[in-house]
Protein backbone atom coordinates (compact mmCIF):
# COMPACT_ATOMS: atom_id res chain seq x y z
CA UNK A 1 0.00 0.00 0.00
CA UNK A 2 1.35 3.32 -0.98
CA UNK A 3 1.63 6.41 1.41
CA UNK A 4 -1.21 8.18 -0.55
CA UNK A 5 -3.50 5.02 -0.29
CA UNK A 6 -2.84 4.77 2.95
CA UNK A 7 -4.03 8.23 3.96
CA UNK A 8 -6.98 7.95 2.19
CA UNK A 9 -8.45 4.57 2.82
CA UNK A 10 -11.85 4.13 4.31
CA UNK A 11 -12.84 7.76 3.75
CA UNK A 12 -15.07 7.68 0.85
CA UNK A 13 -18.11 8.39 2.77
CA UNK A 14 -16.68 11.41 3.65
CA UNK A 15 -16.22 12.21 0.09
CA UNK A 16 -19.49 14.23 -0.38
CA UNK A 17 -19.04 17.29 2.34
CA UNK A 18 -15.32 18.33 1.26
CA UNK A 19 -15.70 17.32 -2.36
CA UNK A 20 -18.34 17.07 -5.59
CA UNK A 21 -17.72 13.97 -7.94
CA UNK A 22 -19.38 13.94 -10.94
CA UNK A 23 -20.02 11.51 -13.51
CA UNK A 24 -20.08 11.42 -17.33
CA UNK A 25 -22.15 10.03 -19.81
CA UNK A 26 -20.39 8.40 -22.22
CA UNK A 27 -18.21 5.75 -23.48
CA UNK A 28 -16.30 8.00 -25.74
CA UNK A 29 -16.37 5.09 -28.22
CA UNK A 30 -17.50 7.26 -31.49
CA UNK A 31 -15.83 10.31 -30.67
CA UNK A 32 -12.87 9.40 -32.27
CA UNK A 33 -10.93 10.54 -29.34
CA UNK A 34 -7.19 9.64 -28.20
CA UNK A 35 -7.98 7.78 -25.05
CA UNK A 36 -10.46 4.94 -24.96
CA UNK A 37 -12.57 3.53 -22.10
CA UNK A 38 -14.06 0.59 -21.14
CA UNK A 39 -16.76 -0.53 -19.04
CA UNK A 40 -18.47 1.40 -16.35
CA UNK A 41 -17.18 4.09 -13.73
CA UNK A 42 -17.17 1.22 -10.86
CA UNK A 43 -15.87 -1.62 -12.96
CA UNK A 44 -14.01 -0.15 -15.84
CA UNK A 45 -10.25 0.57 -17.57
CA UNK A 46 -9.01 2.97 -19.68
CA UNK A 47 -6.52 3.28 -23.01
CA UNK A 48 -4.37 5.92 -23.42
CA UNK A 49 -5.06 8.10 -20.28
CA UNK A 50 -3.85 11.66 -20.30
CA UNK A 51 -3.04 13.60 -17.05
CA UNK A 52 -4.51 16.61 -15.62
CA UNK A 53 -1.81 20.06 -15.43
CA UNK A 54 -0.48 20.70 -12.11
CA UNK A 55 -1.92 24.09 -12.09
CA UNK A 56 -3.49 27.03 -14.63
CA UNK A 57 -4.46 30.43 -14.47
CA UNK A 58 -7.26 30.06 -11.85
CA UNK A 59 -6.87 26.52 -10.96
CA UNK A 60 -4.91 23.94 -9.36
CA UNK A 61 -4.83 20.41 -8.35
CA UNK A 62 -5.17 19.23 -5.33
CA UNK A 63 -1.53 17.44 -4.28
CA UNK A 64 1.95 17.00 -5.98
CA UNK A 65 1.70 13.59 -4.07
CA UNK A 66 -1.05 12.58 -5.70
CA UNK A 67 0.09 13.59 -8.85
CA UNK A 68 3.29 12.03 -8.53
CA UNK A 69 1.39 8.87 -7.27
CA UNK A 70 -0.37 8.84 -10.84
CA UNK A 71 -3.81 9.51 -9.10
CA UNK A 72 -4.86 12.07 -11.67
CA UNK A 73 -5.25 10.84 -15.13
CA UNK A 74 -8.36 11.05 -17.01
CA UNK A 75 -9.65 10.41 -20.33
CA UNK A 76 -8.77 12.93 -23.11
CA UNK A 77 -11.95 14.07 -23.50
CA UNK A 78 -12.54 14.56 -19.95
CA UNK A 79 -9.41 17.00 -19.80
CA UNK A 80 -10.68 18.64 -23.01
CA UNK A 81 -14.00 19.23 -20.96
CA UNK A 82 -12.38 20.37 -17.95
CA UNK A 83 -9.60 22.78 -18.83
CA UNK A 84 -12.17 24.49 -21.10
CA UNK A 85 -14.74 24.68 -17.99
CA UNK A 86 -11.90 26.55 -15.87
CA UNK A 87 -11.05 28.78 -19.47
CA UNK A 88 -14.96 30.04 -19.47
CA UNK A 89 -14.86 30.39 -16.07
CA UNK A 90 -11.94 33.07 -16.17
CA UNK A 91 -14.46 35.04 -18.14
CA UNK A 92 -17.53 34.44 -16.18
CA UNK A 93 -16.22 34.67 -12.34
CA UNK A 94 -12.30 36.24 -12.85
CA UNK A 95 -12.40 36.38 -9.17
CA UNK A 96 -12.88 32.83 -8.55
CA UNK A 97 -10.36 29.82 -7.76
CA UNK A 98 -10.59 26.22 -7.98
CA UNK A 99 -9.36 23.17 -7.05
CA UNK A 100 -9.30 19.26 -8.52
CA UNK A 101 -9.02 16.30 -7.14
CA UNK A 102 -8.67 12.36 -7.10
CA UNK A 103 -9.39 11.62 -10.93
CA UNK A 104 -7.85 7.89 -11.57
CA UNK A 105 -5.15 5.96 -12.54
CA UNK A 106 -3.06 5.56 -16.44
CA UNK A 107 -5.10 2.40 -17.15
CA UNK A 108 -8.01 2.78 -14.85
CA UNK A 109 -9.26 -0.08 -12.93
CA UNK A 110 -9.77 -0.61 -9.00
CA UNK A 111 -8.71 2.75 -7.54
CA UNK A 112 -9.09 2.67 -3.54
CA UNK A 113 -10.76 4.17 -1.67
CA UNK A 114 -13.54 5.00 -4.09
CA UNK A 115 -15.83 2.63 -5.42
CA UNK A 116 -15.61 4.13 -8.93
CA UNK A 117 -13.07 6.38 -10.79
CA UNK A 118 -12.39 3.15 -12.94
CA UNK A 119 -12.82 4.16 -16.43
CA UNK A 120 -11.34 7.99 -16.79
CA UNK A 121 -14.93 9.30 -16.65
CA UNK A 122 -14.86 10.60 -13.02
CA UNK A 123 -13.96 13.32 -11.21
CA UNK A 124 -13.74 14.97 -7.95
CA UNK A 125 -13.56 18.65 -7.40
CA UNK A 126 -13.00 20.46 -4.20
CA UNK A 127 -15.63 22.44 -2.96
CA UNK A 128 -14.76 26.48 -3.74
CA UNK A 129 -14.73 28.44 -0.61
CA UNK A 130 -14.30 31.55 0.66
CA UNK A 131 -12.10 32.92 3.48
CA UNK A 132 -12.77 35.63 6.22
CA UNK A 133 -12.92 38.23 4.03
CA UNK A 134 -15.16 36.83 1.61
CA UNK A 135 -12.43 36.60 -0.51
CA UNK A 136 -12.08 33.02 -3.43
CA UNK A 137 -9.22 30.79 -1.99
CA UNK A 138 -8.51 27.16 -2.27
CA UNK A 139 -9.49 25.14 0.43
CA UNK A 140 -6.12 23.73 2.49
CA UNK A 141 -5.40 20.00 0.89
CA UNK A 142 -2.21 18.10 2.47
CA UNK A 143 -1.60 15.07 4.58
CA UNK A 144 -2.62 15.98 7.40
CA UNK A 145 -6.42 16.66 6.41
CA UNK A 146 -5.84 13.14 4.12
CA UNK A 147 -5.39 15.46 1.20
CA UNK A 148 -8.98 17.55 1.71
CA UNK A 149 -11.00 13.99 2.02
CA UNK A 150 -11.11 14.45 5.74
CA UNK A 151 -13.07 18.04 5.63
CA UNK A 152 -16.18 18.56 6.98
CA UNK A 153 -18.39 21.17 6.59
CA UNK A 154 -21.32 21.83 9.23
CA UNK A 155 -24.93 21.98 8.17
CA UNK A 156 -24.02 26.09 7.55
CA UNK A 157 -21.23 25.01 4.71
CA UNK A 158 -18.63 25.98 7.39
CA UNK A 159 -15.19 24.90 8.29
CA UNK A 160 -13.11 26.78 10.57
CA UNK A 161 -12.40 29.87 8.91
CA UNK A 162 -13.79 28.56 5.37
CA UNK A 163 -17.52 28.81 3.92
CA UNK A 164 -18.50 27.10 1.03
CA UNK A 165 -18.79 29.52 -1.97
CA UNK A 166 -21.85 28.67 -3.70
CA UNK A 167 -21.95 30.95 -6.74
CA UNK A 168 -18.50 29.93 -7.51
CA UNK A 169 -19.41 26.46 -7.24
CA UNK A 170 -22.78 26.74 -9.07
CA UNK A 171 -20.71 28.74 -11.78
CA UNK A 172 -18.06 25.98 -12.21
CA UNK A 173 -21.17 23.38 -12.61
CA UNK A 174 -22.17 25.38 -15.44
CA UNK A 175 -19.73 25.68 -17.24
CA UNK A 176 -18.56 21.91 -17.19
CA UNK A 177 -22.63 20.98 -18.63
CA UNK A 178 -22.15 23.44 -21.33
CA UNK A 179 -18.30 22.52 -21.85
CA UNK A 180 -19.37 18.75 -21.86
CA UNK A 181 -22.56 19.12 -24.46
CA UNK A 182 -19.68 21.43 -26.52
CA UNK A 183 -17.68 18.34 -26.97
CA UNK A 184 -21.09 16.06 -27.80
CA UNK A 185 -21.17 14.68 -24.16
CA UNK A 186 -23.44 15.01 -20.52
CA UNK A 187 -22.87 15.12 -17.04
CA UNK A 188 -24.87 12.03 -15.92
CA UNK A 189 -24.91 12.65 -12.23
CA UNK A 190 -23.22 15.60 -9.46
CA UNK A 191 -22.31 13.78 -5.96
CA UNK A 192 -22.88 16.32 -3.37
CA UNK A 193 -24.68 16.90 0.29
CA UNK A 194 -28.21 16.79 -0.29
CA UNK A 195 -27.97 18.96 3.04
CA UNK A 196 -26.41 21.64 1.22
CA UNK A 197 -27.72 21.72 -2.47
CA UNK A 198 -30.54 23.86 -1.91
CA UNK A 199 -27.80 27.01 -1.48
CA UNK A 200 -26.74 26.08 -5.27
CA UNK A 201 -29.88 26.64 -6.44
CA UNK A 202 -30.55 30.13 -4.39
CA UNK A 203 -27.55 31.68 -6.59
CA UNK A 204 -27.99 33.19 -9.93
CA UNK A 205 -27.38 30.12 -11.67
CA UNK A 206 -29.42 28.12 -9.57
CA UNK A 207 -32.73 27.78 -12.37
CA UNK A 208 -30.08 26.25 -15.26
CA UNK A 209 -29.02 23.77 -12.34
CA UNK A 210 -32.39 22.88 -12.06
CA UNK A 211 -32.65 22.58 -15.53
CA UNK A 212 -29.89 20.58 -16.40
CA UNK A 213 -28.14 19.39 -14.01
CA UNK A 214 -28.99 16.00 -12.01
CA UNK A 215 -27.86 15.47 -8.59
CA UNK A 216 -26.99 12.31 -6.51
CA UNK A 217 -29.93 12.17 -3.47
CA UNK A 218 -27.72 10.42 -1.57
CA UNK A 219 -24.71 11.17 0.60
Amino acid sequence: MDLYTLFLTALHKLKTLSVCSIFLLSSFSSLGSSSTCYGTTSKGSLKSAVQLPKEGNNFVGYSEIARLAGRTYVHSKVKDIILDAYSHLEKSEPDKVFKYAETGFVNGGKFRPHKTHQNGLSVDFMTPVLNENGKSVHLPTHPFNKFGYNIEFGNEGKFDEYQIDYIAFSAHLVALHKSSKKHGVDLWRVIFDPNLQPNLFKTKYGNYLKTHIQFSTKR
